[in-house]
């Protein structure tokens, strides 16, 4: 989008909450604003345009909207005289202008499938003075791809690569179908055209993006073709392959061979299992059994070995007995998981699981949280110890937010990695490097060690 008077010299934040699909997002929005000739600003106060990228999956993040959304009243007006507060994803799909009641300084609200429209739509609102009106687009039909728009990325060594959108799978307590519509795959070809465009810019790792890769091309082509994405992927020259988010249901052989044969697809597989009963996992609506998840980790951990396996795990769905809590615990341990996302069940307004009627005591279902969290916590602590003593190549992002002197990376198993700035260096000439670490300190969320040779 050629540069837009009204919008020229403007400045804009982006504020964002929620999965990669939505940081991709993010980097969309500030890309077509960069284009429109705004200015990217780091504090909010000095914004004209603050736009807020929303996640519906958990209670938590609409409360986080309305707190921060609403407080910017209390802030100095911003360099044009007035701020425009702008709101895209799930939570703007799912209540589009409904919105205004809830945080009543909101001016423009833009769906799923909108961003292509939030140039006109922020012009109208700086246009229209201040009378209250608010300017939606959650339209879903007919919409291309955001990655087709113009891009800010934040990283210039790393891309998001979005291959399809939306779910088809309907899990009970999710509402991810219902906000992002069902799935549609993006053009085999445009994906890998696109992956060839980053590797020449610079780029040296993708992760490729949706709701469920795995089902990858069923809707456009028939069949699934994922496993020949990967492989095509990896022969553009990319160094890091990444993918998420995985559906065990539909996580094939193809899939497993394709992951051990592409030498470029990182060791590290995101598996949400969320419960480790085949009761709650049949009332989630999952498609699979305990027995069915555990003879799959253990397939994928043969063909790739070493591979960190991490998951996704509710606590207290409706209905969990402590026998049911039991077998999620027992299946932990089983798996062996490097490190999992776990989560009390957030009720979900529009979802089947919303109608359950639960009376198990909220100190229950804490009281189990936190025995599930120490689960994790030690598993991830051993299987951490398995890279002590050893060199791990880092990808380095940046430096510590809590010492500038300490460089940040991952692992391809994608752990954290610290290693100390050698002196005299500037960490400008390590950051988008590759990174050889001795590992010497091997503790539950990071390995720490030593820099050998040179940054390549």
């Amino acid at each position: 989008m050629p540069y837009v008077p009204q919008l020229v010299g403007k400045t804009y934040h982006v504020r964002t909450f929620g999965c990669q699909m939505n940081l991709h997002d993010s980097e969309r929005v500030a890309g077509l604003l960069d284009d429109c000739g705004c200015v990217q600003v780091s504090d909010v106060s000095e914004a004209d345009i603050v736009v807020f990228m929303t996640c519906s999956v958990r209670e938590k993040a609409d409360t986080h909207l309305y707190g921060e959304a609403s407080n910017l009243v209390r802030l100095p007006k911003p360099p044009c005289g007035r701020r425009i507060v702008a709101i895209g994803g799930c939570i703007a799909q799912r209540d589009g202008e409904a919105l205004k009641k809830k945080i009543p300084n909101v001016d423009v609200v833009f769906g799923t499938s909108a961003l292509a429209s939030v140039p006109q739509l922020l012009v109208d609102a700086f246009e229209d003075g201040d009378d209250g009106e608010v300017f939606v687009d959650t339209v879903e039909e007919g919409r291309g791809f955001s990655t087709e728009l113009p891009s800010h990325r934040e990283q210039q060594f790393h891309a998001w690569v979005p291959i399809m959108t939306g779910c088809n799978n309907f899990c009970t307590y999710c509402i991810v179908p219902y906000v992002r519509g069902r799935e549609k795959s993006r053009v085999f070809e445009r994906i890998v055209d696109e992956c060839r465009r980053l590797v020449d810019d610079g780029v040296r790792e993708v992760t490729l993006l949706g709701q469920n890769v795995n089902s990858y091309g069923k809707d456009l082509y028939g069949e699934l073709r994922f496993a020949e994405l990967l492989r095509a992927v990896g022969e553009t020259g990319v160094e890091r392959i990444r993918f998420t988010s995985s559906n065990p249901k539909d996580l094939s052989p193809e899939i497993i061979t394709a992951m051990a044969e592409v030498p470029n697809v990182m060791p590290h597989l995101h598996l949400a299992v969320q419960s480790g009963s085949s009761r709650v996992l049949k009332a989630m609506n999952r498609s699979y059994t305990r027995e069915q998840y555990i003879d799959l980790a253990k397939r994928i951990k043969a063909a790739v070995p070493g591979i960190a396996l991490t998951t996704d795990i509710i606590v207290g769905f409706p209905g969990e007995t402590e026998e049911d809590f039991e077998q999620t615990l027992s299946l932990v341990r089983e798996v062996g998981f490097s490190s999992a996302y776990t989560f009390i069940y957030s009720k979900r307004p529009g979802t089947p699981a919303a109608k359950i009627e639960d009376d198990t005591p909220r100190e229950v279902i804490q009281e189990r949280f936190e025995r599930l969290a120490r689960l994790v916590e030690d598993l991830a602590h051993e299987a951490n110890q398995v890279d002590l003593n050893t060199t791990a190549t880092s990808l380095v992002e940046g430096t510590s937010k809590r010492d500038s002197s300490v460089l940040v990376g991952h692992s391809p198993k994608n752990q954290t990695v610290l290693f100390d700035l050698p002196e005299g260096k500037k960490a400008e000439d390590f950051i988008g490097k590759m990174c050889d670490v001795q590992v010497d300190v091997a503790k539950t969320w990071y390995l720490r060690g030593k820099l050998v040779g040179e940054p390549r």
